[in-house]
């Protein structure tokens, strides 16, 4: 492989981390600070690329789509969390897992009645399209790059929410110590209102920027969940950093393994890779919380 390949290769691995991480980040929160298995989360992914390209048609800006439908989302799952999920917080984590399957399913149906089997695109507006000349012979795509670069910005916006707001030192009292955290007056149940929507914008987000890159289809979160829970068990369960790190050490691997391996081995690797990192640390890279 040469220098400029695999250079564009790997800076297409991280790209596809840092929308991994925009889609492990909602799980780890949710399953971190809430205790919920929430297998659903793939659909806030496939929602909010649905909504994107209907509000990017429709209103012919690709920020304003962008940003109706990141909103929309997060609404979405502040509905779902008030109207069902609040309700089996306290129930087994296998109830948790059969009632989000049964999300995803009617998220999928719903899908097909209002948007139809087929799939819709999510245009690339003309200003993201083309290359960016990096180096000397290496170009990358305008869009790619943006995504990056807004991976990164929205990574380190959260990041600094939780570590440094008042909101963020809620969000990390309840989730180490929660009936504490109701004794000092912080208002729990809204805080896991507020985790959720902003897990669910996430998601939307991660599917919203590769909409243009993939198809716009029913069940196109089902792939990227399973590829998100990879990430989450990676970085270790309930850790912010470890998602990061971890995403875009899966987006890596997953990238150079499809390009230089065997199609067979290549669509495997990430979880050879995953087996091999908890035969080292069974609890993943990082602790909880960390």
């Amino acid at each position: 492989m040469g220098i400029v390949l695999a250079l564009e290769q790997t800076l297409n691995g991280i790209q596809l981390g840092v929308m991994l991480f925009l889609m492990a980040a909602g799980l780890t929160l949710v399953f971190g600070i809430m205790n919920l298995v929430n297998l659903a989360h793939g659909s806030f992914y496939m929602v909010g690329a649905f909504v994107a390209s209907t509000f990017v048609v429709m209103t012919g800006d690709f920020i304003a789509g962008v940003v109706i439908a990141v909103v929309i989302t997060g609404l979405v799952a502040v509905a779902i969390e008030l109207g069902l999920l609040r309700f089996i917080y306290t129930r087994t984590h296998l109830d948790h897992v059969m009632i989000t399957i049964g999300l995803i399913f009617i998220f999928d149906e719903m899908t097909r009645i209002i948007w139809g089997v087929v799939p819709v695109s999510l245009p690339i507006p003309k200003y993201l399209s083309g290359f960016v000349e990096l180096l000397p012979g290496v170009r990358y795509p305008t869009y790619r790059l943006t995504v990056l670069i807004v991976g990164i910005m929205v990574a380190l916006a959260l990041y600094l929410a939780i570590s440094h707001t008042r909101v963020g030192m809620w969000v990390r009292a309840g989730a180490s110590d929660r009936p504490m955290a109701l004794a000092l007056g912080v208002n729990v149940p809204k805080v896991f209102s507020i985790v959720f929507a902003v897990g669910g914008a996430l998601a939307g987000l991660a599917g919203i920027m590769a909409g243009p890159i993939v198809a716009v289809q029913v069940g196109m979160g089902e792939p990227v969940l399973v590829l998100a829970l990879v990430v989450m068990v990676i970085g270790g369960v309930g850790s912010f950093r470890g998602a990061f790190i971890a995403a875009l050490m899966v987006g890596i691997v997953d990238t150079f393994g499809r390009v230089l391996l065997p199609p067979a081995i290549g669509s495997m690797v990430i979880f050879i890779f995953m087996a091999a990192v908890l035969a080292w640390r069974p609890t993943g890279l990082f602790s909880a919380h960390a």
